[in-house]
C-alpha cells in the first residue's frame, strides 16, 4: 500500500516551479484528502493508512503536514526520486483526475471547498475524519 508522502510525491512531481506552479503544505493536504476519498469512491480501499483529521483550515494529514510545516505558506519543491512504479495504472488515473480538477485552484480556495463538505463539515475539530464518511460523500462525487 502507498503511503500519504508516496501520494504527496506524486503530486508535488507534477509541479513545474519555472512556470510558477508550486503547491503549498495547505494545498498539498487537500490533493491528498481529495486523492483518498475518490480512491474510497472508485475502489472501496483506501490509498494509504495514516489518519486525516479535521483541522482549522480543513482536512490534514498530521504525518504529513509535520514534514513540510517548515516551508510555510510557500512552495514545497518537487521531489527528484518519485518511484512511479509503486502507482498501479488505476491509481495514476485517480490521481491524474484529482490533479486536473482540483490542482487549479489555489490553497484557500481548496480550504473553502473543503469547508463545504460532509466529511469536514461532520467532523469535530481535532477528530479523525472517517473513511466512512468520506467513501460515502466522494461517491456522490463521481459520475
Amino acid at each position: 500500500m502507498l503511503t500519504c508522502f508516496d501520494v504527496a510525491d506524486y503530486f508535488l512531481s507534477k509541479t513545474d516551479e519555472e512556470a510558477g506552479d508550486v503547491i503549498s503544505n495547505l494545498k498539498l493536504q487537500k490533493l491528498v484528502y481529495y486523492a483518498q476519498g475518490f480512491t474510497l469512491a472508485v475502489t472501496g480501499k483506501p490509498l494509504f493508512n495514516e489518519e486525516i483529521e479535521a483541522w482549522q483550515h480543513g482536512p490534514v494529514v498530521p504525518d504529513l503536514y509535520h514534514k513540510y510545516k517548515d516551508h510555510g505558506a510557500y512552495g514545497i519543491p518537487a521531489p527528484t526520486n518519485v518511484d512511479f512504479s509503486k502507482f498501479s495504472s488505476e491509481i495514476k488515473e485517480i490521481l491524474d483526475e484529482v490533479y486536473d480538477v482540483y490542482g487549479q485552484f489555489s490553497a484557500w480556495k481548496l480550504r473553502n471547498m473543503t469547508h463545504e463538505e460532509a466529511p469536514w463539515k461532520n467532523t469535530e475539530k481535532g477528530d479523525v475524519i472517517s473513511l466512512s464518511s468520506m467513501s460515502e460523500y466522494f461517491k456522490t462525487q463521481i459520475c
